[in-house]
């Protein structure tokens, strides 16, 4: 049997790529949460689990590929240049491979440290 040649466009969502990108942020060793790309009073605002996607924001720069800024809170007494290359790298790596989305550049934007409780969720 022939196989037939499906013609036609997929279309990801840039919430769906903000969920991915969310996810995987908070995976990230040293990553204790989103964060809101504002700041309120100079104060970082933990985003809940349910909120992530508003701590990511996904610009599309042609129609292949997109931008990914990425807001975050860092535990304390981690290295900030590691946790964000890291988390660069991750983000990169699965927006490419599960969406197959070309991503011209992914900036982590630290807006807060957060000494973690032993009680936090990791």
């Amino acid at each position: 049997m022939a196989q037939e040649e499906v013609r036609g466009t997929v279309t990801i969502a840039n919430d769906v790529l903000a969920d991915i990108a969310g996810y995987v942020a908070l995976e990230g060793y040293g990553v204790v949460g989103m964060a809101s790309p504002s700041l309120r009073d100079g104060v970082a605002q933990l985003l809940s689990r349910d909120k992530l996607r508003k701590g990511v924001v996904i610009t599309n720069t042609d129609e292949r590929s997109v931008v990914v800024d990425l807001y975050v809170i860092i535990e304390y007494g981690t290295n900030l240049t590691q946790v964000s290359h890291n988390l660069s790298s991750a983000v990169r790596h699965a927006l490419t491979n599960s969406a197959v989305v070309q991503v011209s550049d992914v900036r982590v934007h630290v807006q807060g440290i957060k000494v973690r409780k032993k009680t936090d969720p990791v």
